[in-house]
Formats: C-alpha cells, sequence, structure tokens
C-alpha cells in the first residue's frame, strides 16, 4: 500500500566517450597488431600504449579492457564491411553474381586486412566473442537476407531451403578458408580461392531443375 510513494531511479550507464579519428588511426593498428601476433591472453594494454605512443589513461577513458577495445574494433571493421557489400552489390541484377560479388568482397576485404582476420578468426576466444554484438555480424547477415528473399522471389535459388542455412553456408566457407589460409603460412590471397569452392555453393543452393542439368 505504501509503494506509490516511493518512484523507482533509473540507474544512469555513462556513455563512453566518443573516440577521435587521430586516435583510431594510431591505436586500431597497433592493437590488431598485437592481436593477429600474440596469443590473446599474451595481449596487454602496456604493450598497446608503449607502441602506440598513447597513454593507459587515455586508453581506459575509450574501453575498460583489452577484451572491450578488441571487440569494439572488431565491431567498428565489420560494419565496414557490410559498407563495402552494399557498395559493390548495388546495381547487380544477376543473383548468382550476386552471390560470388558477395564472396569475393568478403574474402577480398579480408586480404586487405590480414590482422583483422587473424584477430577474428584465429586469436579472439570464441566464448567472449560470442558475448559480444559484433559475433552476430547483423548487417552483414541483413545483407545476406536481403539477396536470398530477392532470390527466392525469381526462384534463382532453392525455396525449401530456410534463410539461416544459406547464412550458415556463407560463414562456415568464409570461415574455414580463413582458417585454412591462416594455417598454411598465409600463402595465397583468399580471393583466389572463390573459384575452388563458389561451384560446389552454387550447386547446393541452386534449384533441383537447375542441377539436374548439369
Amino acid at each position: 500500500m505504501f509503494l506509490g510513494k516511493y518512484k523507482s531511479k533509473k540507474i544512469m550507464i555513462p556513455e563512453k566517450p566518443v573516440i577521435t579519428e587521430k586516435i583510431k588511426e594510431r591505436l586500431y593498428p597497433v592493437v590488431l597488431r598485437q592481436f593477429s601476433m600474440k596469443d590473446f591472453h599474451a595481449v596487454n594494454i602496456r604493450d598497446i600504449s608503449k607502441e602506440s605512443g598513447i597513454s593507459t589513461g587515455t586508453i581506459y577513458k575509450y574501453f575498460s579492457s583489452k577484451e572491450d577495445l578488441c571487440l569494439f574494433i572488431i565491431d567498428e571493421k565489420l560494419r565496414d564491411l557490410a559498407s563495402l557489400l552494399r557498395m559493390h552489390l548495388g546495381g547487380i541484377e544477376d543473383i548468382r553474381e550476386m552471390f560470388r560479388k558477395l564472396f569475393w568482397v568478403t574474402m577480398n576485404f579480408f586480404d586487405n586486412n590480414p590482422e583483422l582476420a587473424i584477430t577474428v578468426f584465429i586469436t579472439v576466444p570464441l566464448k567472449s566473442f560470442m558475448a559480444d554484438k559484433s559475433y552476430k555480424r547483423k548487417a552483414e547477415i541483413d545483407i545476406l537476407n536481403g539477396i536470398i528473399e530477392k532470390a527466392k522471389t525469381r526462384g534463382a535459388i532453392r525455396s525449401d531451403i530456410e534463410n539461416h542455412y544459406f547464412v550458415d553456408l556463407y560463414m562456415m566457407i568464409t570461415h574455414r578458408h580463413i582458417q585454412n589460409w591462416y594455417i598454411h603460412g598465409m600463402k595465397w590471397k583468399l580471393s583466389d580461392t572463390i573459384n575452388k569452392f563458389f561451384d560446389f555453393f552454387w550447386r547446393v543452393v541452386a534449384p533441383l531443375n537447375e542441377q539436374e542439368l548439369k
């Protein structure tokens, strides 16, 4: 009966200050280099500070820990990948070419950002990664779902396969090829592997009547 006298207080969580482009230019390459060269547990803020020339106090102003720092950068970079996908896929009408371009842009992006590829797919502990929003790759998956829906509407791919299986195929193929590239000493370009797997991918997703013709 007395509960109405008391108003619940909202807990205000302070927002992080916006990191400047100048700091990003100095900090991000160092962070990715550290995480791509060392095991996750061996990386520390002191070494990042020393190599980047940015004080530990400044780094902690923006990030609560090395995990926070690393995952923040991963999230931002993967959103850059989504932006590239939108740009390259715009104007393409052929569905097969859309899927091929999807793989090419993704692989070429990681060719151009090898330290990011290693950090994301090799270094970061999976449990920590899965707990972060960057793991969901929402912007990227939204783009892929858009392609899938367009393709199904046109009858260009199998309609009996649920959308998330197409997403799984895309993720599994790219992840596995990046891991294989790393294991073998990064001796080739990731984008050069597309010809080796794309026909297999297309045979899986193409309408059954098209598969029977081949």
